[in-house]
């Protein structure tokens, strides 16, 4: 929705507590020596199997499979899905997450649901404890040869409801190195219905695509059907900051360091 003020009046959650996204700045920033480094199991996929890229009108989701997990978090996590956030060629800054104020290019969101209490990620959505979202900066940089691995699709699924096939790899490699540096926090959906459902790990160093790749995802992709009359660019789909008071962020380095 262009107008997320509205969200509230359908989507009663969105105005709810433990909104996300948020902005991470050093007052509310709390170095807890108790967060491990994050251990991503199966997430090197074989190329003889093949992703769901799909663009379902607000974002490009690339659906994955159960046989990746996240350990070293309260529960098992097994992923489902991953999407994409940005701007527009104009303003690349389209993060949804802030650090000190400050806007990234675009984010990637690789979302996992609670599979030791919960049999789907349907079941899980609305509960606390029911999802963990690893979220990654993007900035401009070099040129990116994993994410080109999703990015090349693009021509392929320019229009809602249109879907590609994308050859598995490694997600891990959309990752930044250190898997052990994250801010870590309890949160909602950026998206309606916002449930507050979502252990966020938002990584603390960016990961670099290049400018050309930005401009592929700024431009490719539009909200509307190929025959619909009037087009509708797919840009700004990022969530503005949501308000966190009386909070803590944990994170897992020292602040300076």
């Amino acid at each position: 929705s262009p107008f997320p003020k509205t969200w509230p009046k359908k989507y009663p959650f969105c105005g709810g507590v433990f909104q996300s996204p948020i902005d991470f700045h050093n007052d509310i920033l709390q170095y807890d020596t108790t967060l491990l480094p994050l251990e991503l199991v199966g997430y090197n996929v074989s190329s003889t199997d093949h992703f769901m890229l799909t663009n379902n009108g607000h974002s490009v989701r690339m659906s994955l499979f159960p046989t990746m997990h996240i350990r070293n978090l309260p529960f098992q996590y097994t992923a489902t899905q991953l999407h994409l956030h940005w701007g527009n060629r104009n303003k690349p800054e389209g993060s949804e997450h802030t650090v000190s104020g400050r806007h990234f290019a675009a984010e990637l969101h690789i979302v996992h649901y609670n599979s030791d209490k919960y049999p789907d990620v349907t079941a899980a959505i609305d509960k606390s404890d029911g999802l963990a979202v690893l979220a990654i900066l993007i900035e401009i940089g070099p040129f990116n040869p994993s994410y080109e691995k999703i990015f090349s699709h693009f021509q392929n699924v320019k229009y809602k409801d249109q879907v590609a096939l994308v050859p598995g790899f490694d997600i891990q490699e959309l990752l930044p190195d250190q898997l052990d540096e994250y801010y870590r926090y309890e949160g909602s959906l950026t998206t309606p219905p916002c449930f507050p459902s979502v252990l966020w790990t938002v990584f603390r160093h960016p990961v670099k695509v290049s400018q050309e790749q930005l401009l592929a995802l700024e431009t490719a992709l539009y909200c509307t059907q190929p025959n619909d009359p009037a087009p509708l660019e797919m840009v700004n789909n990022f969530r503005h900051i949501q308000e966190f008071d009386e909070r803590l962020v944990s994170v897992s380095f020292r602040q300076g360091k």
